[in-house]
């Protein structure tokens, strides 16, 4: 489906490659990490595109996200390998390496998350923590119908709308740059190796 768009003896040597060899693939993703990520998708679109009026309906969707969120957040630390925080969160200067190279056109493969996909996903789950925080709280009596945190819980959706756009755009690049389906990759939870 996805296309390598490296040309020349390296695109032939690749395909070559794969021609001869079976194409090893390794479990990634586990089922804890699958879940929370299609819960997210699907829950957001709801919320986004039919449930946005914020009655029942949109509110047991947010519950429901931010439990898939809580159990996650638990999950990066004592999940497994490439679920866990401290395999992908990314340094400084790590991230700024390989946003050098990204802009090159050098940038390496990752089994995992890349420094700039890791940012991402730390940074959506941030805002996800703000949209649910700011939600619940409108549901409380001290804060009902407050027009400052309706305004920051709109303003938070709308980053977070924004982001899963650049997030969507990047998986898509990313995969035909590497030569790899990682919406596949998600669903299976296998990469190849």
């Amino acid at each position: 489906m996805w296309s390598n768009p490296r040309s020349g003896a390296e695109a032939t040597s690749a395909h070559v490659e794969t021609a001869q060899a079976p194409r090893l693939e390794i479990q990634v993703w586990d089922a804890v990490v699958r879940l929370f990520h299609w819960s997210v998708v699907v829950g957001c679109a709801l919320n986004f595109a039919v449930f946005t009026d914020g009655k029942a309906a949109h509110r047991w969707i947010g519950y429901g996200v931010a439990l898939a969120l809580a159990i996650r957040l638990v999950w990066g630390f004592v999940g497994s390998p490439y679920a866990r925080f401290a395999q992908f969160a990314p340094r400084p200067a790590a991230l700024a390496a390989y946003l050098r190279a990204l802009a090159q056109g050098r940038e390496p493969r990752f089994i995992g998350h890349n420094p700039a996909g890791a940012a991402m996903m730390l940074g959506l789950m941030a805002m996800l923590v703000g949209v649910s925080l700011t939600g619940w709280l409108l549901t409380l009596d001290r804060y009902f119908g407050s027009e400052t945190l309706e305004f920051w819980h709109e303003a938070l959706a709308n980053g977070l709308l924004a982001m899963i756009g650049l997030h969507v755009a990047a998986v898509l690049i990313e995969s035909w740059r590497h030569g790899e389906n990682l919406v596949r990759s998600m669903i299976t939870g296998r990469k190849r190796a």
